[in-house]
């Protein structure tokens, strides 16, 4: 593998972590979906106390690839873990070993602070990012089904939730 530096995302790198979001969801072919600035990642991202970060992959000082991601918790392992929300290397970089690099970097991380997993979702059409994840060890948890509620419905859903204390 060429040489790689991972370091964390800074607050002088919202634009790129833009870019890369940007670049992340044309080739999921969801840019359409994409209703994030540079600002509400910045936000997100560079706030007092973030919940979410991000980790940029270089090579000779130009930005490959990053890695977005929170801390998740696993009840049954009663320990904090690591979700990866987006792992992206720009297509001119890929099959060089910054992907395994990112992940590896977050491994290395979930070991140190004694996490429980390294978890992330996949495209079921990403054929190529599937077969480099289980060349890495990751298996499928095929029997899950992720849910999500947005827009109107996380809306009208939240409207019928009781007051909190």
């Amino acid at each position: 593998m060429s040489s790689v530096l991972i370091r964390p995302a800074n607050p002088a790198d919202a634009t790129l972590v833009f870019a890369l979001v940007v670049e992340l969801a044309k080739y999921e072919r969801l840019e359409s979906e994409v209703d994030a600035t540079c600002e509400t990642l910045a936000a997100a991202l560079f706030s007092r106390d973030p919940r979410a970060f991000c980790d940029i992959a270089e090579h000779q000082g130009e930005a490959v690839g990053m890695a977005v991601w929170f801390y998740s918790f696993s009840t049954f392992r009663g320990r904090h873990g690591i979700w990866i929300e987006d792992l992206f290397v720009r297509p001119a970089f890929r099959g060089q070993g910054f992907g395994k690099a990112l992940i590896a970097s977050l491994a290395r991380r979930c070991a140190d602070e004694k996490l429980a997993r390294l978890e992330w979702s996949v495209l079921d059409w990403n054929e190529p990012s599937i077969a480099f994840y289980e060349r890495l060890g990751a298996r499928r948890m095929e029997q899950w089904t992720n849910c999500r509620l947005e827009g109107d419905a996380l809306s009208r859903l939240g409207r019928t939730a009781p007051v909190r204390s």
